[in-house]
């Protein structure tokens, strides 16, 4: 499996620097969450690690091959991006959407290999969507559309996974459904990187958390490290307790600070 590095990156847009000299090192068999107040950079972040937005200065690279001396292709291959908010505009069957993702190893949702057949099908059945093959994508609730499209990033099956805000339409169950699943990719040995904004939830199922501030990063390390009382008061503005629990760390945020 592949690790991913940013080394010294900054990226603006336009008049403003988004990322400002992030160094960062990502290891396969973990998942890594990125959280930060809104405005942080974290979706720059995301897509500058999927190689979708131009550094100003420094580099991502995949096992020390950048990322800009890539084939289209070959990175499509290495790397299955799922952005924020994604939708589907054609009443395609689900698993032909959920096909699309093949189309980097050069399948169709009509042509599939033996192994894009049974990697569809594992997809599918990872997000609990095995019975929904055959059903209009544009006939499915927001939440399912939204577990239709992380399967599509999970057909891929590529070596990094990067997904954006995963569980924001989804209800509670379904929520712990995704997050298993990414857990389970990064077990598989896949490097699995998440923005969510549920700090409990980050704290239960992320390896490592990366904390984003003001396009910096202001921590980065296991949930005990990152997630204190100090640092949610700090980059947050909030007063919060940081409990630990039998399954984990429990974030209860209390009341808003005030303005300084």
């Amino acid at each position: 499996m592949m690790r991913l590095k940013a080394r010294s990156l900054m990226v603006n847009l336009g008049a403003r620097r988004a990322l400002d000299r992030i160094d960062l090192s990502l290891e396969p068999g973990r998942l890594t969450v990125i959280i930060g107040p809104n405005g942080a950079g974290k979706t720059t972040l995301l897509r500058s690690l999927a190689g979708l937005a131009e550094p100003a200065q420094g580099d991502v690279s995949l096992d020390d091959m950048s990322l800009a001396k890539m084939r289209a292709s070959e990175r499509a291959r290495s790397i299955a991006y799922l952005p924020q908010g994604g939708s589907v505009a054609w009443p395609l069957p689900v698993a032909s959407v959920v096909a699309l993702g093949r189309l980097p190893h050069g399948e169709t949702p009509d042509g599939l290999s033996n192994a894009g057949r049974e990697a569809v099908a594992v997809a599918l059945q990872s997000v609990g969507l095995q019975g929904f093959a055959h059903r209009p994508a544009t006939a499915l609730s927001g939440g399912e559309r939204a577990r239709v499209l992380l399967a599509r990033a999970l057909a891929t099956q590529a070596p990094v996974l990067l997904v954006d805000e995963p569980v924001a339409a989804l209800d509670p169950r379904h929520q712990l459904v995704v997050l298993d699943v990414l857990k389970a990719r990064a077990r598989a040995g896949a490097t699995v990187v998440a923005i969510m904004h549920d700090l409990t939830l980050a704290a239960r199922f992320a390896d490592d958390i990366v904390l984003l501030n003001q396009g910096k990063i202001a921590a980065f390390g296991p949930p005990e490290t990152v997630l204190t009382e100090a640092r949610l008061a700090e980059i947050f503005g909030i007063r919060a307790r940081v409990l630990g629990q039998t399954g984990g760390l429990v974030v209860v945020a209390e009341s808003p600070l005030p303005d300084a």
